[in-house]
């Protein structure tokens, strides 16, 4: 993919945000690698720009005064000489209703503020890349219309372009398994981790191993620090985890809002037990204040642990029923420790 990517020239790209400072670093960023960056800072300039000289891309912030970017991007589509340039919008909005409205008006792509340069980069040149796609295809109808004889050979490189696209997706699809904030896995990617690695233990006969994590007043910290502030500790928490989670067939998942889940196969109860010792070091090291915190001044972790070797009387879900009743233990001892739940069965099950 990479080289494939070389191939296609680099863009013009119109950056739209009525903020100088995300303006001027969007366009340093870009400028760095290669793009061809013009600036304007409301809607009505975007407009004028857009029809004297049409850029192949625009990154367009929502909230603008006077006109915003959806009105924005509804002009563009309406108009035939604009309507085929992508726009990625880039905004501080993280509801789903803000991306659905996004999307609803002609955006091709959503960028959640403050936003990354691996990310930018990533899905600039993603529209970038279907905007070349699209426009050799074109291309190739237009000679398949003139030149029927070359039909065959015209097919083939359709097929080449569709290869790419596919490929292209499967990179955006990526995104969809992992927890915008934490850049761990999501909740969902987690339960399908867990079943795959449930029925290869049970096939195995392996023990597999589950950690439930819960940060200790997390409402606390939010009350005392804000909002802001809790995303930050909660990516601090999520690379804490990461440092002790180094298995390739481990999983970091964010569970819930302050809740993290840990996927250990092929691990006996004793050796989750040592990954939580580890991952409560861990956190400690962070050094993260937390004064409001009746168990301890810093930011510390509630972790419940189960194990089993999967029967085919039992189910993912008790695992993850008896990892929350450890966690649940572990609270009531005090908070900052460790609860264990071993899952047993009966008598003619074993």
């Amino acid at each position: 993919m990479k080289n494939y990517q070389a191939e296609i020239a680099k863009g013009n790209i119109l950056v739209v945000d009525d903020t100088l400072a995300n303006v001027q670093l969007l366009s340093r960023m870009l400028s760095e690698h290669g793009y061809k960056v013009r600036k304007v800072l409301n809607g009505q300039m975007a407009l004028m720009g857009v029809q004297t000289a049409p850029p192949d891309l625009i990154l367009l912030d929502v909230s603008m005064p006077e006109m915003n970017g959806y009105e924005v991007c509804q002009r563009l589509k309406a108009n035939e000489a604009t309507q085929d340039i992508p726009v990625i919008f880039i905004s501080a909005l993280d509801q789903a209703n803000d991306k659905v409205k996004a999307f609803s008006v002609g955006g091709a792509d959503y960028i959640t503020k403050p936003f990354q340069l691996a990310e930018v980069l990533a899905r600039v040149e993603h529209q970038l890349t279907l905007r070349e796609l699209q426009r050799q295809l074109r291309e190739k109808n237009q000679r398949l219309q003139e030149q029927i004889q070359q039909h065959k050979r015209i097919v083939r490189e359709l097929e080449h372009a569709k290869a790419a696209l596919q490929k292209a997706n499967q990179d955006l699809q990526r995104l969809a398994i992992i927890d915008d904030l934490t850049q761990v896995a999501n909740r969902r990617h987690f339960y399908t981790c867990l079943e795959r690695e449930w029925h290869r233990s049970l096939r195995d006969q392996v023990p597999l191993s589950l950690l439930l994590c819960d940060v200790d007043h997390f409402k606390r910290y939010n009350d005392a620090f804000g909002h802001q502030a809790g995303d930050r500790c909660l990516q601090q928490v999520a690379k804490a985890l990461h440092r002790v989670i180094q298995r390739p067939a481990d999983l970091v998942a964010r569970y819930g809002g302050e809740e993290f889940a840990v996927i250990l196969p092929h691990t006996p109860s004793s050796g989750a037990i040592y990954i939580a010792e580890k991952i409560q070091t861990s956190l400690e090291d962070c050094q993260i204040s937390h004064p409001e915190s009746s168990v301890s001044k810093l930011v510390t972790l509630s972790i419940g642990v189960t194990s089993a070797i999967p029967q085919l009387t039992l189910s993912p879900d008790s695992l993850i029923a008896m990892a929350d009743q450890a966690l649940y233990g572990a609270k009531e001892q005090g908070r900052n420790c460790i609860g264990v739940r071993t899952l047993q069965m009966k008598d003619d099950e074993t």
